[in-house]
């Protein structure tokens, strides 16, 4: 069963290094986590209408938080995907 773009791409990510790489034309992207590089690259290309020319992809360990009592929690895992964008595409952000 193939993937829908929106189900791929949860949002953009706006942090102080994703905008100083945004002038290198690399952009951050939190992602679904049993996602591969070459369907986040599809799920770009559609929804934003850009040539992406590589996929740098990362995954996160949820942090563990302690909840009023003894008992711990854990944040969900997520994965990140840093996408480098053609020359001349637009700017996503």
């Amino acid at each position: 069963m193939k993937k829908r773009a929106g189900q791929i791409i949860n949002r953009i990510q706006l942090t102080e290094k994703s905008t100083d790489l945004g002038e290198a034309n690399k952009y951050f992207f939190k992602v679904a986590p049993n996602a591969n590089k070459i369907e986040i690259k599809t799920a770009i290309e559609e929804l934003y209408g850009v040539k992406v020319d590589s996929v740098n992809t990362m995954n996160y360990t949820g942090k563990k938080k302690r909840l009023r009592t003894i008992r711990y929690g854990k944040k969900p895992d997520w994965k990140r995907a840093i996408v480098t964008l053609g020359e001349g595409d637009i700017d996503l952000t």
